[in-house]
């Protein structure tokens, strides 16, 4: 036996089994109910893949003779899933929020060149190098608290070279650390200066022939866009979605987070992987997404940060059996959050979630919200072995934390990772 003290990010041989015992699992496999807790278990994994989950004493013989992870007992849940973030930006935002506590306006701090204005010319200014570079710490952050898959968005360079930059600079995140990265092109996020009141023609010179591009280059696994009053309308959406789907591309959507313009329902007429923010949605939404499988992604720190008042409607989303996930949606401006530990206790204590609901919601319904329920978000035979191992036996205890990570160790395709 080896014990808990393999070296830090070595490769396992070819072939080799790796056997965490002496833990408490929370599966989250569906067919065991709620969390899917196995007391006593233990898990194998040959080459990145699970090849068992169950009880300790139920290890087949022939894993019997590898190297063993004693983890004394300690809990372990999928490695965690961030599936909302726009992680790749150039600059930050703090100066705004100085100015919103001392009393101004959105568009007070927008006549001053804040708000996305002044995220797009900070990003628009940085090589692809430097986009990495700023957003390493953030990654870095996320990675030591459990995370294994995050899904990246552009959004914030509004025209064709500096999209692409941004999607090569999440793709490059991938090579640099231990984790995987779901890239989302979100040229449709908003409508620069110099297109002002032209959305028609921004769509068309910009979002639909970047995203042709983009593809081209194999930097995009989802489509995504803002659906609002502020933003986009459902039929400008609808001519990003149309080019999503020629190109074969799923689709998801920021929706219903100021007002209803119907996007959410607009989204799942196009089997959205997810619809997100979702403070504004309606039962009818909430059934359309239910029946389309489009999973509803809830975003606590904008909320936090925006101060709003109207809460998503949990209610609905359960009555319509719509899965719900959880995400940090971090970002410059709206929701400069790293931690979905935190994510997970806000969801909680501001949305009303159950400790279920919100594990649940950063980890395989996260997976799903990404189209990677076949590859991660639960611990099951067959999937890539990814893990999370925390210093604590309660589930609850993930949840109702504030500012404290009790991770032990992540673990990324059978291999121990840092961070």
């Amino acid at each position: 036996m080896v014990g808990n003290n393999f070296s830090e990010g070595a490769a396992a041989e070819a072939g080799q089994i790796t056997l965490w015992r002496n833990a408490r699992l929370a599966t989250l496999n569906e067919a065991h109910g709620g969390l899917g807790i196995i007391e006593n278990g233990a898990i194998a994994a040959r080459d990145g893949r699970i090849v068992y989950v169950g009880p300790e004493d139920g290890v087949p013989a022939d894993l019997a003779t590898t190297e063993v992870v004693d983890c004394e007992g300690r809990l372990i849940t999928p490695a965690l899933v961030d599936c909302h973030t726009h992680l790749v930006y150039g600059g930050n935002r703090a100066r705004e929020f100085e100015m919103r506590l001392e009393g101004a306006t959105y568009e007070e701090i927008a006549r001053a060149g804040g708000g996305i204005v002044s995220s797009v010319k900070a990003t628009n200014a940085c090589s692809v190098d430097e986009l990495v570079a700023t957003a390493l710490p953030r990654l870095d952050t996320l990675l030591t608290e459990g995370v294994s898959t995050i899904e990246i968005k552009s959004g914030y360079g509004l025209n064709i070279e500096a999209e692409i930059r941004m999607l090569e600079a999440a793709r490059r995140l991938e090579t640099l650390r231990p984790v995987r990265i779901v890239t989302s092109y979100l040229a449709a996020h908003a409508t620069p200066l110099e297109y002002k009141g032209r959305n028609d023609d921004y769509i068309t010179d910009v979002v639909l022939p970047g995203l042709d591009t983009a593809h081209a280059k194999g930097l995009v696994d989802a489509v995504d866009g803002f659906c609002e009053g502020i933003a986009f309308s459902t039929a400008e959406i609808t001519r990003v979605f149309e080019r999503a789907k020629a190109l074969g591309l799923p689709v998801k959507l920021h929706a219903e987070q100021l007002s209803d313009l119907g996007g959410a329902r607009l989204a799942a007429s196009y089997g959205a992987i997810s619809a997100d923010h979702l403070e504004y949605l309606d039962a009818e939404g909430a059934k359309a997404m239910a029946e389309a499988g489009t999973v509803a992604v809830l975003l606590p720190g904008a909320f936090y940060t925006l101060r709003e008042k109207q809460l998503p409607p949990v209610k609905a989303l359960r009555e319509a059996g719509t899965r719900i996930a959880i995400s940090t949606d971090s970002n410059p401006g709206t929701s400069p959050l790293t931690s979905l530990l935190l994510t997970m206790n806000m969801s909680a204590t501001l949305f009303g979630l159950t400790v279920e609901e919100c594990v649940a919601g950063a980890t395989r319904e996260a997976a799903r919200a990404l189209g990677l329920l076949g590859e991660t978000g639960t611990l099951e035979v067959g999937k890539s072995a990814d893990l999370a191992i925390w210093n604590i036996d309660q589930p609850a205890e993930l949840v109702y934390r504030i500012g404290f990570n009790p991770l032990h160790h992540r673990v990324f395709k059978g291999e121990r990772a840092n961070p």
